[in-house]
């Protein structure tokens, strides 16, 4: 577990948590990394929302993105690569009183934890899922990742990727029982942090994929969308992410979109004109597995271990 304060006496925690009091190891991300704006994100919405450490838990896989347990003073799982989701599942099946946050990486989510990613999607238990998409794996010095753009030339594919990437919000939005589905990108802070706000309330797991610069390794997808502003469509809906009038005037193009219409945040992810930021859709009625895996946690111990042990006996020679 990492970082997490236990000096605290049980009878009288803080009446305020500040920042310090989510900040955890000093992060080792290289100078440049959008992760560092995620975590600072992270950090906030922790603060703002006032979420207690020891009820906040973060789980990761393998990748840069999954660092940040590491840096969060609060309980971390730091797992095995691509086994984020079911990690996390099982958190949520025996925990239903914890606020969980998922850190992936286009390679921990897209390639080696596909099929967790998609399962994950359809149970639609309550937890915050931070995709960190670079189009690259970093951490691994430079290797096509499912994201790559073809034609992106990395050290597995010298001549360029050969095949068109996965769309992780196309992917997402055609998973039944989909719930919540947003994107956003690292270098706007402040919609950045509507976004993760927008994720934490919402009954059921929500998908952030958060387009984020690599410093070694960039991308031209990603430094095509950061240095033209016209490549980035700022979804404006009431019921979409809230952010102030001044934030929005950051984005040259807006359209207007109902996170209520399925078949059009599929068809505005498949755009080819500029990539959608904001929220794709939302269905809080969705059906949610973690409302049905938490029967029996009320049974009290004796007769958990009762039933074990007659279960048990009927193998017995």
């Amino acid at each position: 577990m990492y970082g997490l304060k236990t000096d605290w006496p049980e009878e009288a925690p803080p009446s305020y948590f500040t920042l310090d009091d989510y900040a955890g190891q000093v992060p080792r991300w290289c100078p440049g990394c959008g992760d560092h704006a995620v975590l600072t994100a992270v950090q906030r919405l922790c603060r703002d929302e006032q979420l207690e450490p020891e009820k906040s838990v973060f789980v990761s896989g393998i990748g840069c993105s999954s660092r940040l347990p590491h840096y969060m003073k609060a309980y971390g799982f730091h797992g095995l690569h691509g086994r984020a989701f079911p990690v996390a599942s099982g958190i949520r099946a025996r925990r239903p009183d914890l606020n969980i946050f998922v850190s992936t990486g286009d390679g921990d989510c897209c390639a080696i934890g596909a099929g967790h990613w998609v399962h994950a999607i359809h149970n639609n238990m309550k937890m915050v899922v931070l995709l960190f998409d670079n189009n690259v794996y970093g951490l691994t010095k430079n290797q096509t990742s499912p994201t790559s753009r073809r034609g992106q030339k990395t050290n597995t594919h010298p001549r360029g990727a050969w095949l068109d990437p996965i769309d992780p919000i196309q992917t997402t939005l055609g998973i039944t029982n989909v719930s919540f589905v947003a994107q956003t990108v690292d270098w706007n802070p402040p919609h950045l942090l509507a976004t993760v706000k927008a994720a934490h309330h919402h009954p059921g797991l929500a998908f952030v994929r958060v387009v984020q610069r690599c410093p070694h390794f960039p991308t031209e997808a990603v430094e095509r969308l950061r240095s033209d502003p016209t490549q980035l469509l700022l979804l404006d809906h009431p019921d979409g992410i809230e952010v102030d009038e001044a934030v929005k005037k950051a984005f040259k193009r807006r359209e207007a979109h109902d996170p209520a219409d399925l078949d059009a945040a599929r068809v505005l992810a498949g755009r080819a004109d500029g990539l959608p930021v904001g929220l794709l859709y939302r269905n809080e009625s969705a059906d949610r597995y973690d409302l049905y895996s938490v029967d029996g946690l009320a049974t009290p111990r004796k007769e958990k271990i009762e039933a074990l042990r007659e279960e048990l006996n009927r193998y017995r020679i």
